[in-house]
């Protein structure tokens, strides 16, 4: 996943792969109590055209879904896009964000990315802003009640991105619409390890509070710098711990399982992630 512009930037055993997606009805019915939803983000699929997308992610029982921008162009027409939001309806996924999206000084240019918004129904759009932009992203927020989620990328480059913490980020958007938040991604944030920084993606939570908005859930391999399943002894994630801190901090939004190794074929190791996640979230309680 990229962050420019309109455009994207143990091992479960099999037995406990299948158990845990036996439970899923049973977690789904849960899960529809809960303030907290699961998802995806779709560039997971990103090798798919979106019906073919949307048919893993029902297969995977997600109801939920971030786009970008190769399944729902922002620059669609208005019948396009009408065409699109039935495909979604007939899969039952529901989007709930898109991104992530480069804003700027223009706030025309940016409006046009909240009309868009309001046109599908989305929460939030993931950002990744220039400095200049919160005037305008102010008066956006305020307008349409769509919250801008600002996306952590980690490394970039020979450096670091610009909002590569919960705290740049808090420091940027304390004293702005409280619309005005982040969609933490904690693959990006155990990416940091790399350039010496070590971030607990559950104390990023809390830092952000009442300001997370959408959330990308991937563990990382920094040695082989690649994506891995939940639960695989080469990632340092701590899911359990992600989701008590979002219940501590009131999370109501979805958090999009992304996972960027596999793209010829993700669903296998997907069902293996949405598993592990259901039963970490069962066993919490």
């Amino acid at each position: 996943m990229n962050s420019h512009p309109i455009d994207r930037r143990s091992f479960l055993t099999s037995s406990a792969a299948a158990a845990g997606l036996l439970a899923l009805p049973k977690l789904a019915v849960a899960e529809e109590k809960s303030k907290i939803s699961l998802g995806v983000q779709s560039y997971t699929f990103r090798n798919f055209d979106l019906e073919p997308a949307l048919k893993r992610m029902k297969e995977l029982g997600l109801k939920n879904a971030e786009f970008y921008s190769k399944h729902i162009p922002p620059d669609s027409s208005p019948e396009k896009l009408k065409g699109i939001l039935d495909l979604c309806k007939e899969y039952e996924v529901t989007p709930v964000g898109f991104g992530v999206s480069g804003f700027g000084k223009d706030h025309e240019k940016n409006k046009k990315l909240f009309e868009f918004g309001k046109a599908v129904g989305l929460k939030y759009l993931s950002a990744s802003p220039s400095m200049d932009a919160f005037d305008s992203l102010d008066k956006l927020c305020e307008e349409y009640k769509i919250a801008i989620a600002i996306h952590p990328h980690g490394p970039s480059g020979k450096g670091r991105d610009q909002w590569w913490s919960a705290e740049i980020i808090m420091k940027a958007v304390k004293d702005h619409n409280k619309l005005i938040g982040a969609c933490l991604d904690t693959g990006h944030l155990l990416r940091m390890a790399q350039l010496g920084e070590k971030l607990d993606p559950a104390e990023q939570v809390k830092i952000m509070g009442d300001r997370n908005f959408g959330m990308h859930l991937k563990d990382h391999d920094n040695k082989k710098k690649e994506d891995v399943v939940f639960g695989d002894p080469k990632g340092t994630l701590d899911v359990a711990a992600v989701f008590k801190a979002l219940n501590e901090v009131k999370f109501a939004g979805a958090v999009c399982i992304e996972y960027e190794a596999n793209p010829s074929d993700p669903s296998p190791d997907m069902k293996k992630c949405v598993a592990y996640v259901r039963e970490t979230v069962k066993n919490l309680g």
